[in-house]
């Protein structure tokens, strides 16, 4: 089986779910979308986990899901803006848990994949990919906002 195919089988049923395709309605870093950074996590975590052969089925699972928040977190309602890194995690693993069956792993991902911004780290390597891997995406999703700038 192809890695794409492998990935997509992986992760069929999220991305089947209604409410994870309600992410696709919120900005996670200028112009990519929730869902578009969890996809794009998702994949490179199932690609390095798989070649290091650690569990890729977790940590794929665990970054498509790792910020299913299901809000614009840069208004200021309910002091989001301002706590949204420290939070977000333990929302993103409540709302995963209330539609998946989640192992304790994939939870822990989710919930810690804000380190260092948050104290404490994951507690597998897994978890410490989700939170490379994270940072990674989102420093490209910023950057390519500030090539497509310079351009113009």
């Amino acid at each position: 089986m192809k890695k794409r195919e492998e990935f997509e089988n992986i992760i069929k049923d999220i991305k089947e779910n209604e409410t994870v395709n309600l992410m696709k309605n919120y900005r996670q870093h200028f112009n990519t979308s929730c869902y578009d950074h969890c996809y794009n996590a998702s994949y490179y975590c199932f690609l390095i986990a798989k070649k290091l052969h650690w569990d890729y089925i977790s940590v794929a699972r665990a970054a498509m899901l790792h910020d299913l928040f299901l809000y614009d977190w840069r208004k200021r309602s309910n002091n989001r803006k301002r706590f949204h890194a420290f939070r977000h995690g333990n929302i993103a693993c409540q709302n995963a848990c209330k539609l998946f069956d989640l192992t304790e792993k994939e939870k822990n991902i989710i919930k810690r994949h804000m380190f260092p911004v948050t104290p404490i780290p994951p507690n597998s390597k897994e978890g410490l990919l989700l939170t490379l891997i994270d940072k990674y995406c989102g420093l490209i999703e910023i950057k390519s906002k500030f090539k497509r700038n310079h351009e113009n």
